[in-house]
């Protein structure tokens, strides 16, 4: 019997085929069973987000449908959404990237916070991307503060997909 087989055997489990483990447990005379899946779906999961009061949403929608198309799971959080909303959403969801489409010029107050509240919830390996109307300037500044990269009108959807399959590690 390998080392595998001798963990599984000793935490009562056993492997079975195509990826699933099934844990038992006896506790108070009752034995309870679990199945757990071990090909869980791979794919990148993505947060779209619509900050502060800037109403226009047609591109985080675009955005949202490319990387959809692209495989990837995203939630599109909808509009008016404050930092907080956004942070607590992407911790909720499980998400490996947030995207925040900013067209109001609001970028310099929002994504700080964005960051800060990252940071307090220990969700530092979260890539944040910034999208929409943010002078060459600015997006130095949001750099700094963590951002992954901000994307300017005239960025291509494919670039955005490359950025985000580059950027998150692949464990499939």
């Amino acid at each position: 019997m390998g080392c595998t087989a001798l963990l599984l055997k000793a935490v009562g489990a056993c492997l079975e085929s195509k990826g699933r483990i099934r844990l038992c447990s006896v506790e108070f005379g009752r034995i309870s069973v679990f199945d757990l899946n071990l090909n869980m779906d791979q794919r990148i999961r993505v947060l779209v987000a619509k900050p502060g009061l800037d109403g226009h949403d047609r591109g985080a929608k675009v955005i949202a449908r490319a990387l959809r198309d692209a495989g990837m799971e995203v939630v599109y959080t909808g509009l008016r959404q404050t930092p907080e909303m956004i942070v607590n959403a992407a911790l909720q969801e499980d998400v490996q990237v947030i995207g925040l489409s900013i067209l109001s010029g609001a970028h310099n107050t929002i994504v700080p916070r964005v960051m800060e509240l990252l940071k307090q919830k220990h969700m530092d390996d979260v890539v944040v991307l910034v999208g929409g109307i943010v002078p060459d300037e600015d997006a130095a500044d949001l750099k700094r503060l963590g951002v992954a990269a901000v994307f300017q009108p005239g960025a291509s959807l494919e670039s955005i997909v490359e950025f985000i399959r580059r950027s998150v590690p692949q464990t499939a």
